[in-house]
């Protein structure tokens, strides 16, 4: 169920000075492999009690201050984000042989910020996160699909941003860049933050 990776390799002479370019470079190899979906990204937080949580969820801007995505902060991920701010996102980029990791913490994105976002997204969208209280349990589909037809009479134009709906930058910590190699003598290569605004790069066994 496996195969042998190539032999492409990630040397440290390969790498960029801070992890947010590196980013942005395997990023557009990314996006010029035409790989689906190549913002798709795991987010992992954990509970009040130590119970972790994994999802998918699509990245929509990153830049030095960190990675950006929106959801429902009423969600399982935006209660857990809310007592445990630190998290870890994944870009799982198998037909490159290629993974990200990332460990940080989150902080709320700014009203504004959340509004010029939520008003760029297909109108279906905008009334899906209306009709939609995300993670919550629902009796049937029946009831999601109720919740939009009202979502679409309450809003016949403009759609506004839920209330419960917000966004998140995930400012890096830590930022590892994974490449495979046969006989799985894998590349690892992570940049630590060093403060105030430096990064150490160190090599890991894979």
């Amino acid at each position: 169920m496996r195969r042998e990776y190539s032999d492409r390799g990630l040397d440290e002479s390969d790498l960029a000075a801070d992890p947010m370019t590196m980013f942005a470079g395997w990023f557009a190899d990314v996006q010029a492999a035409g790989l689906y979906e190549p913002n798709a990204m795991v987010v992992s937080t954990v509970s009040a009690d130590g119970r972790p949580s994994s999802r998918m969820v699509l990245l929509k801007g990153f830049s030095d201050e960190g990675f950006v995505f929106f959801t429902n902060q009423a969600s399982r991920k935006g209660v857990e984000l809310a007592t445990e701010p630190r998290c870890a996102l994944l870009f799982p980029w198998h037909p490159l042989e290629r993974q990200v990791r990332v460990e940080g913490t989150a902080s709320v994105l700014p009203e504004a910020d959340v509004a010029a976002y939520f008003s760029t997204r297909p109108r279906g969208s905008r009334l899906g996160a209306h009709a939609s209280h995300q993670s919550r349990v629902v009796a049937s589909r029946a009831e999601l699909e109720a919740a939009y037809d009202e979502a679409e009479r309450t809003y016949p134009d403009e759609v506004p941003v839920p209330g419960e709906w917000g966004g998140y930058r995930v400012r890096p910590e830590a930022v590892e860049f994974w490449q495979g190699r046969p006989g799985r003598m894998h590349d690892r290569l992570v940049y630590r933050r060093a403060e105030p605004d430096g990064w150490r790069i160190e090599r890991l066994a894979p």
